[in-house]
C-alpha cells in the first residue's frame, strides 16, 4: 500500500507523536509498504512531505485564506485570538495538503483531530482515512485557557475546541486510541459513537532502544547517589512543579539522591527559579534536551512522571523497557500503564506529600525498587512489542478497505 502519515504539528520535532510516526513508517516500509510523512515544518512556515523536496510556503497560501475568512464575513471567528489563529492555520494546512496531492495514496493515517478534519475535506471520496488520537486536544486547551490563553472570550475557544474534538474523531473511518481513558472521554463527553473507536496501545522498537543504552551523547553530572529521572517536555501538564515541591520535602528527610530533569519547554526558566528557591541547587540538575535518553535511563534508579494530564507517554514506555521503576500520577491513561506496587507506584495527581513518600519508599527499599523494575521490564517486553502493534494497525487498515 501507499500510505500517508499526516499530522498538523511541526515535523520533525521532539515528542511522542513524531517518534510514533518515525517508528511506524520504518516498520511499514520493512514490510514492503510505501510511506510518506506530511505536516507543518520549519516552525510552521511550510506544509511539507518530510525528506522530500515537496513543500508549499505558508505565506503563499495565507493571503487566500485570509481573503476567504475575513473578519467582516466571519466576525465570530475573530472573537477569540486562539480560535482565529487555529482557523487560519488549519485552512493553510488543508490547502497545503491538497496542493501537495493526496490522490496517489491508498490510505491516509492522520495523527490528530486537526489533520483528520482538514484531510477529510480535501481527500478523494473513495480514499480511506484512519485517525490516531494521541491525547485530548480539547482537554489540553481547557488547561491553557486558565493560564497562557486566558481571556474574556475563553468560553468561545472552549466551545470551538470541544466541537473540533468531536469532528476530528469522527472524520476518519476509524479512530484509534491507546487506552480506555481516552475512549471513555470521546464516547461519554464528546458523543463519538463507540463503534467508531478502537483501542490499540502503542508499540516501540524495544531492541533498538536497548541497543542505545550504552551510548552517551554528552557529558553527565558525576554522582555516587541514587538517581531520580524525569524526561519530557517542560510544560504545565507534566506537573514538574509538583515534583520540585516533593523533592524539597524529600531533602528534609534524606540526602542520598539527585534528580535529573531532561527536556525543554515553556516552563523551564520558571522551574529553574523554583528549584533554586527551594534550596535544591545541589540536588536537581536540568539537563535540557538529550539525544541519549536510553543512556540516562541506564543510570537511573527511579523514573518519575507526575503529570496532570497525559495519554500514553513514550517516555514512560522507555523507562519500562529499561527496567526502571516508575512513580506516576493517576492522570489520564497512566494508571493503565502502571500497576500499583507491581510495575511501579501510582499517586494522586498534584499530591506532593504522596509523591515525596513514594520517592522515599523506593530510595529506602532496594529490594522492592529492583523488583518493580524487573516487573516493569517484563511487562514492557510483552506489552509494547512493535511487531504486534503494527500488525494491529495493518489489521485496521485492511478492515477499512
Amino acid at each position: 500500500m501507499k500510505i500517508l502519515l499526516a499530522t498538523y504539528w511541526n515535523i520533525p520535532h521532539v515528542g511522542g507523536v513524531w517518534t510514533y510516526m518515525e517508528q511506524l513508517k520504518e516498520k511499514l516500509e520493512s514490510l514492503g509498504h510505501e510511506v510518506d510523512l506530511l505536516g507543518y515544518g520549519e516552525e510552521s512556515s511550510i506544509v511539507h512531505i518530510v525528506d522530500e523536496n515537496r513543500s508549499v510556503k505558508k505565506d503563499e497560501l495565507l493571503p487566500l485564506v485570509k481573503a476567504m475568512m475575513s473578519e467582516e464575513k466571519y466576525p465570530e471567528i475573530y472573537a477569540n485570538q486562539l480560535v482565529s489563529y487555529t482557523e487560519l492555520q488549519r485552512y493553510v494546512y488543508e490547502l497545503g495538503a491538497a496542493y501537495l496531492g493526496l490522490d496517489k495514496y491508498d490510505l491516509i493515517h492522520a495523527q490528530d483531530i486537526i489533520s483528520s478534519t482538514c484531510i477529510k475535506r480535501v481527500m478523494p471520496k473513495d480514499q480511506l482515512l484512519v485517525t490516531s488520537l494521541h491525547g485530548s486536544v480539547a482537554y489540553e486547551i481547557r488547561d491553557q485557557l486558565n493560564t497562557i490563553h486566558r481571556s474574556s472570550t475563553s468560553h468561545v475557544a472552549k466551545a470551538y475546541f470541544d466541537h473540533l474534538e468531536t469532528i476530528g474523531a469522527m472524520s476518519g473511518d476509524t479512530a484509534i486510541v491507546a487506552n480506555n481513558w481516552l475512549k471513555d472521554i470521546l464516547t461519554e463527553e464528546f458523543e463519538v459513537p463507540e463503534e467508531k473507536i478502537l483501542v490499540s496501545q502503542y508499540g516501540y522498537d524495544i531492541d533498538g532502544f536497548l541497543g542505545r543504552m550504552d551510548t552517551k551523547a554528552a557529558d553527565m553530572p558525576l554522582t555516587d547517589k541514587k538517581v531520580i529521572l524525569f524526561t519530557g517536555r517542560m510544560i504545565e501538564n507534566k506537573g514538574i512543579h509538583h515534583l520540585i515541591e516533593s523533592l524539597a520535602l524529600l531533602k528534609n528527610r534524606r540526602d542520598d539522591w539527585v534528580c535529573w530533569l531532561a527536556g525543554e519547554g515553556e516552563k523551564l526558566a520558571g522551574l529553574r527559579i523554583q528549584s533554586e528557591q527551594q534550596g535544591l541547587d545541589d540536588n536537581v540538575e536540568f539537563l535540557r534536551n538529550r539525544k541519549d535518553v536510553p543512556y540516562l535511563l541506564s543510570l537511573a534508579d527511579i523514573y518519575v512522571l507526575p503529570s496532570l494530564l497525559d495519554n500514553q507517554p513514550l517516555s514512560l514506555i522507555e523507562a519500562q523497557i529499561a527496567g526502571v521503576p516508575a512513580i506516576v500520577s493517576d492522570a489520564g491513561g497512566l494508571p493503565e500503564m502502571v500497576e500499583h506496587e507491581v510495575t511501579g507506584l501510582v499517586v494522586s495527581k498534584g499530591d506532593v506529600n504522596a509523591l515525596a513518600n513514594s520517592l522515599e519508599r523506593l530510595l529506602e527499599d532496594d529490594d522492592f525498587r529492583n523488583q518493580l523494575g524487573n516487573n516493569a521490564r517484563e511487562f514492557a517486553r510483552k506489552h509494547w512489542d512493535m511487531d504486534e502493534a503494527v500488525t494491529r494497525v495493518l489489521d485496521i487498515y485492511q478492515n477499512e478497505k
